[in-house]
C-alpha cells in the first residue's frame, strides 16, 4: 500500500467519483489513477469503488470506510510536514483561505496586507465560494481556514471560533422615500422591492427569520452573493439594498444613502476555522490574531484540544465578541 494510492482514492470521492476531475488536481494521467487504484483493490482484496462498466458509480460500504480512514492518515502526514518545516524554516510555507466574497473584499484586505509584510515568504491562496463549499474546501484539508458567517455547523469536522458580530445597513438612492425616516421598521422595509443576498450567504437567514416573526412577507426581486453586485442593482432603482454594514463604503458609495438596520435584526457572527486534528504553523497562529485579536495563540492552543464544536462553544461562552460595523483600517 501506498501513500500516493491512498491520495489517488481520497481525490476520486472529493471530486464526486470522476477520475478525470482527479487526476487532473493531482497532475497525472486518468488512466494512471486507475491502474493505481485497481492496484489497491486486489491488495486489500476488496473493492472500493462500485462501477458500471469503466466508470465509477458509486463507494461500496467498506470503500467509504477505507476512504474515512485514508483521509485521517493523509492529515496526519500533512501534519508531520508541517511540523517538520516549522523547525527547518518558520517564516516560510503557504496558507489556504476559504470564503466568500464579504470576507475577501471588505475584511480580509488590511488583514492580509498586514500579515505578508510580516511574512514575505508565505505564499497565500485565496479561494471565495458559497458557505458550503467553503466548508467543504476546509473539511477536505485544500485550505488552512474557512471563514464564513452561515453553514460551517454542517461539518463537524470544523473547529469554528467566532471573531466578530455584524448587523446590516440598509441602502437607497439619495432621494428615496425612506432616505429620511429616523428610525426604520420591518414594515417600512416590507413597502419596497427588496434586493440583498441570497440564501444561505452572509447571515440572510438572519433576515428572513426577523420578517417572519412579524408575519411579514419581504418583496425580494433580486439575490446575489456579491455585495458590489446588489449595491449596483440599487443604483439601478431595482429596490431598495440590504447589505453587511462593513460592505458599505462612505466615499465610494457617497451616492447610496445608508440607514442603521442593526435594531431590525439579530446579530450574525462570522467565525474562523480549521479541521480538528491540524497543525497549525506559527504564522497560522498569527493570521488568526491579526484577522481577531481576542483569538491569541493562547486560547487557539486550547481550542486545538477540544474534540467537538460544543466543547468549543463552551470555551467561548463567556467572551465578549467584539462588533464589526464597518471595513477594517490597516493598523
Amino acid at each position: 500500500m501506498k501513500l500516493q494510492q491512498l491520495r489517488y482514492i481520497n481525490e476520486v470521492a472529493s471530486c464526486g467519483l470522476n477520475v478525470s476531475a482527479a487526476a487532473d488536481r493531482m497532475h497525472t494521467s486518468q488512466s494512471g489513477v486507475s491502474k493505481q487504484i485497481l492496484a489497491l483493490e486486489d491488495e486489500l482484496g476488496i473493492q472500493i469503488f462500485v462501477r458500471n462498466g469503466k466508470h465509477i458509480s458509486g463507494m461500496t460500504p467498506a470503500g467509504k470506510a477505507i476512504v474515512d480512514q485514508a483521509r485521517e492518515l493523509l492529515q496526519q502526514v500533512d501534519n508531520i510536514k508541517r511540523t517538520a518545516a516549522e523547525f527547518s524554516d518558520a517564516a516560510a510555507g503557504s496558507l489556504a483561505l476559504a470564503t466568500t466574497h464579504t470576507q475577501s473584499r471588505y475584511v480580509l484586505p488590511p488583514v492580509i496586507s498586514q500579515f505578508i509584510t510580516r511574512y514575505p515568504d508565505v505564499s497565500l491562496q485565496l479561494h471565495q465560494g458559497t458557505p458550503i463549499q467553503i466548508a467543504e474546501l476546509a473539511a477536505k484539508g485544500v485550505a488552512d481556514f474557512a471563514i464564513a458567517t452561515e453553514a460551517m455547523e454542517k461539518f463537524s469536522d470544523l473547529m469554528m471560533m467566532p471573531c466578530y458580530r455584524w448587523n446590516r445597513v440598509v441602502l437607497v438612492p439619495r432621494g428615496h422615500p425612506l432616505a429620511d425616516v429616523r428610525k426604520l421598521t420591518l414594515a417600512d422595509l416590507a413597502r419596497f422591492p427588496l434586493v440583498t443576498y441570497v440564501l444561505g450567504f452572509t447571515g440572510r437567514s438572519r433576515l428572513d427569520d426577523a420578517f417572519a416573526a412579524q408575519g411579514l412577507q419581504p418583496k425580494v426581486v433580486f439575490t446575489a452573493a456579491d455585495a458590489d453586485v446588489i449595491k449596483t442593482y440599487v443604483r439601478l432603482g431595482m429596490g431598495i439594498g440590504i447589505v453587511a454594514s462593513m460592505a458599505y463604503d462612505s466615499e465610494k458609495d457617497a451616492d447610496l444613502v445608508a440607514l442603521d438596520a442593526s435594531h431590525l435584526f439579530d446579530y450574525s457572527v462570522t467565525r474562523i476555522g480549521f479541521r480538528r486534528g491540524t497543525v497549525l504553523r506559527a504564522y497560522m497562529f498569527d493570521f488568526v490574531a491579526m484577522f481577531a485579536k481576542h483569538l491569541q495563540r493562547p486560547i487557539v492552543e486550547q481550542v486545538l484540544q477540544c474534540q467537538s464544536q460544543q466543547e468549543v462553544d463552551a470555551l467561548f461562552a463567556d467572551t465578549d465578541i467584539p462588533v464589526l460595523t464597518s471595513a477594517p483600517s490597516p493598523d
